[in-house]
């Protein structure tokens, strides 16, 4: 079983046992709310998480995140929750500007 802390959200854990699953889809599936505004498409980067922990526990960057490498609109340490999959436990955090003004966010 694979578990998901998101530190910036009262260290939140959620968790899942389907590793063919996005890290959103997931989010979403336990009722946390989570920006993504391009369709789950990786397109928008919206949905982008920043990992604390655990990055060896994501699936590969495939071309879609590759892309956005490439273009800067991706950093070191960064994915896309919608097309980076769970195979481990992981440690994330909200990114800055992907933060919702209706949730309550801790440092």
């Amino acid at each position: 079983m694979a578990k998901i802390i998101i530190e910036n959200l009262n260290n939140k854990e959620v968790s899942s046992t389907d590793n063919s699953k996005s890290v959103l889809d997931i989010i979403h599936e336990n009722g946390i709310d989570w920006m993504h505004a391009c369709g789950k498409n990786g397109r928008c980067t919206t949905c982008k998480l920043i990992v604390v922990e655990g990055a060896e526990n994501l699936s590969p960057i495939g071309e879609v995140e590759q892309k956005l490498f490439e273009v800067g609109k991706l950093m070191d340490g960064e994915r896309v929750a919608c097309q980076a999959k769970v195979h481990g436990d992981i440690k994330v955090r909200v990114a800055e500007k992907n933060k919702f003004p209706h949730m309550e966010y801790t440092a």
